[in-house]
């Protein structure tokens, strides 16, 4: 158990780590020189972090570290707290720490924390460890929608939104990207099929305009990576759009039917 004190001065070394950085640094600044109180504080943690490590790769179900990984994580929250702080204040330094921490909430589910981690480590560049050949954007994006794709209710509609926008511009590789395009086709469609037009979050354009935006996105990932498999998704969801359209309206949601095919 980490006392009040300790989790203060974590917090508050953490709190002066980096350089002051303008908001478009195209990097963090290097991790701490040792020879500091700062550099000290994070070079235990990195220290604990790593036998942490060597801990979970003992455990050989992927399912049981992860309540491992939530206990593991609350050592560094303090810490992480302080950087996120910094963060703010326009300062970042290369942090194996909360990379790592990153890595875990996403892998225990916890998004709120975990999309908070990704947005300093996307905005600062920091860059994933060794083990991993994936910019930041492209593991949180590609992984995520991996999981979503994998396991429907793993991950809700409005994380995968959250997690495109934060995507947004940044390099991958288009079958990465197409990936998390295809999650969200899927996650629109479910919310057309589960739609309730009474409820008070229904969107104005009814059940089609959640089926329009699950088309979009399902003609971008197929535009992105032609063997993603969504083009059952396109048919499907253009003939529904042609069902919901009034009697002898036109609509363009079959003019993609010859380039799906």
């Amino acid at each position: 158990m980490v006392s009040a004190f300790r989790r203060h001065q974590m917090r508050v070394r953490a709190l002066q780590s980096g350089a002051a950085q303008p908001d478009t640094a195209p990097a963090a600044a290097p991790e701490h020189a040792l020879d500091t109180p700062l550099g000290q504080e994070y070079a235990a943690l990195r220290v604990a972090l790593h036998d942490n490590l060597r801990s979970l790769s003992d455990i050989a179900s992927i399912e049981a570290r992860n309540p491992v990984k939530v206990e593991m994580a609350r050592t560094f929250a303090p810490w992480i707290e302080g950087v996120l702080q910094a963060g703010e204040q326009g300062q970042a330094a290369q942090d194996e720490i909360l990379v790592w921490n990153l890595i875990w909430a996403i892998d225990y589910r916890d998004w709120d924390y975990a999309l908070r981690l990704a947005a300093h480590a996307i905005r600062f560049n920091l860059t994933q460890p060794e083990r991993y050949n994936r910019t930041i954007p492209c593991f949180v994006g590609e992984d995520i929608a991996k999981l979503s794709l994998d396991q429907q209710e793993a991950v809700p509609h409005e994380v995968l939104c959250r997690v495109l926008a934060l995507i947004e511009g940044h390099d991958m590789p288009d079958p990465a990207k197409a990936k998390l395009h295809k999650a969200l086709a899927r996650s629109f469609t479910r919310r057309a099929d589960a739609f309730d037009p009474a409820a008070d979050n229904a969107p104005a354009g009814g059940k089609a305009a959640y089926l329009s935006e699950a088309l979009d996105h399902a003609r971008r990932a197929h535009q992105l990576d032609s063997s993603i498999g969504v083009r059952s998704d396109i048919r499907s969801l253009e003939k529904a759009l042609r069902k919901l359209a009034p009697e002898g309206a036109g609509g363009d949601a079959g003019e993609d039917d010859e380039e799906t095919e």
